[in-house]
């Protein structure tokens, strides 16, 4: 009778994947023969609602690639066995894909002790991100046009239009009452006390009135050289 070893395959326990993604699934054994043409390695599907094991992997000198079913043209061999590694990947993870996989490998003499070893796999769904562009474009054309239109309001709030009881009637630079010197207008003191603020929160009124008082200062300065 020929002497007979054990082999030993291991995997890990968990694995955790995202939906859409690429998820190896490692496997590697010990044996105390070299790997021949006699080894053999197969990958089994066990779904997490529970059912019959589905062979869906096999390799023997090459490795054979599933064809139909759930698993066709979404698994990639990693393996090398001549270093004990005989993982797959799984490409295009999905949520049906949630289960147990096993995997099984056997290299003649070495067939006792723990030719199989499992795997837990769970894919979650894929968070949600926010592109840089989605948000450009939401500061862009909602949130810049807020602030300016809050930044505005603000401003007519801290700065409330002043109530003028000046008189809009033209007053002709002849017309000097008591008590003004020459160049000594009311208006003039109305120009002077205009602050920033109100000039830029004043109604289009209260603008028309600012400007005529500033031309008729300047009409009488041009009217006092001209006595000169």
């Amino acid at each position: 009778l020929s002497q007979v070893s054990s082999i030993i395959v291991t995997t890990p326990p968990e694995l955790r994947a995202t939906k859409g993604g690429t998820v190896k699934l490692p496997c590697t054994f010990t044996s105390t023969a070299n790997p021949t043409s006699k080894m053999r390695v197969s990958w089994s599907y066990t779904p997490q609602t529970g059912g019959s094991s589905l062979v869906f992997f096999h390799f023997s000198s090459k490795a054979e690639l599933p064809k139909s079913g759930q698993f066709a043209g979404r698994i990639k061999w990693e393996g090398t066995p001549a270093r004990g590694d005989v993982s797959i990947s799984l490409i295009n993870a999905t949520l049906n894909d949630n289960g147990t996989y096993t995997c099984d490998v056997t290299n003649p003499p070495d067939v006792f002790d723990s030719p199989k070893s499992n795997t837990v796999l769970t894919v979650t769904p894929k968070a949600t991100t926010i592109r840089f562009s989605d948000v450009a474009v939401l500061f862009a054309f909602i949130l810049l046009p807020s602030g300016l239109i809050t930044f505005f309001l603000i401003g007519r709030m801290l700065c409330p239009k002043k109530q003028h009881n000046q008189s809009k009637a033209y007053r002709s630079p002849i017309e000097v009452t008591e008590g003004e010197e020459s160049g000594g207008y009311p208006q003039a003191a109305y120009i002077k006390s205009t602050t920033c603020c109100d000039m830029c929160l004043m109604d289009s009124d209260v603008e028309d009135e600012y400007y005529s008082v500033q031309k008729m200062h300047h009409r009488e300065e041009e009217y006092v050289e001209s006595q000169c």
